[in-house]
């Protein structure tokens, strides 16, 4: 590796982040370190350095940095990891490191939709008893305790998620533990053979799971959409992995 490389810390888990590595890999006058939080069993691992674990908030993020000579950060968490960008903003100020926000584009609602948005998984639990009894909930493994409480346990949800679930949990549930992507077959099957008469989802973006959604609107379900939340203000955003390369690659040019 060139002494003059720079070297990039892509905080990672999402698909945008292996490309990302996957852009960068072959290139020489960068270095590529990605950080896993660690909280699937069996991750992905992209090509590059890899660390797994926190942090230890934004002060340890920042002097991790200092120490291992970081020149630029990469926010490409999921979408909704936002206690984890706001940390990347703060530690990047501090560590007086450039920022930016990896987000893949948001899902557009299209003719025959039944979305109905969310501000949080709270609100949308909130909103299931009016639009159904069988729900199938994609929103992951974390958050499952906004779906049991008492005024829900006349549901029934099918939980899809990487890794099992740990309580507290929906009283009536199945866990189906699978990984995208999916296709439109499984999907259309797996709302029948279930019956399912209601999806949640966050706002994940992405082609790996938007499948589930165009067979809801095929059968007429209706879709609890959580909506993300924003990007720290000020971080700008690169909606591609390729758009996030070449700003990594001006920065080498302009340094």
């Amino acid at each position: 590796m060139p002494a003059s490389a720079v070297h990039v810390l892509v905080l990672g888990g999402t698909t945008e982040a292996r490309r990302l590595a996957e852009s960068l890999a072959g290139d020489r006058s960068v270095r590529v370190t990605t950080s896993l939080a660690g909280r699937v069993a069996a991750p992905r691992l992209p090509p590059g350095e890899v660390r797994v674990g926190g942090f230890g908030g934004p002060e340890g993020l920042a002097a991790w940095m200092r120490e291992h000579d970081v020149d630029a950060l990469i926010d490409a968490t999921h979408p909704f990891a936002a206690a984890m960008s706001r940390n990347a903003a703060e530690a990047a100020a501090l560590a007086h490191v450039p920022l930016l926000a990896l987000r893949r584009p948001g899902w557009v609602a299209q003719d025959g939709d039944r979305w109905h948005s969310a501000g949080s998984l709270a609100e949308a639990a909130g909103l299931l008893p009016a639009l159904g009894e069988r729900v199938f909930l994609t929103t992951g493994r974390m958050g499952l305790a906004a779906f049991a409480g008492a005024g829900l346990d006349a549901l029934w949800f099918l939980v899809r998620s990487v890794d099992a679930p740990e309580p507290p949990c929906p009283a009536r549930m199945e866990v189906l533990l699978d990984r995208g992507p999916f296709d439109l077959d499984g999907e259309r099957e797996l709302l029948r053979r279930h019956r399912i008469d209601v999806l949640v989802t966050k706002d994940s973006g992405g082609d790996a799971t938007a499948p589930k959604l165009t067979a809801a609107r095929e059968a007429g379900i209706p879709v609890v959409v959580v909506r993300r939340p924003p990007v720290p203000e000020g971080v700008p955003v690169a909606r591609t992995p390729d758009e996030a390369a070449r700003w990594v690659r001006r920065l080498h040019a302009s340094g």
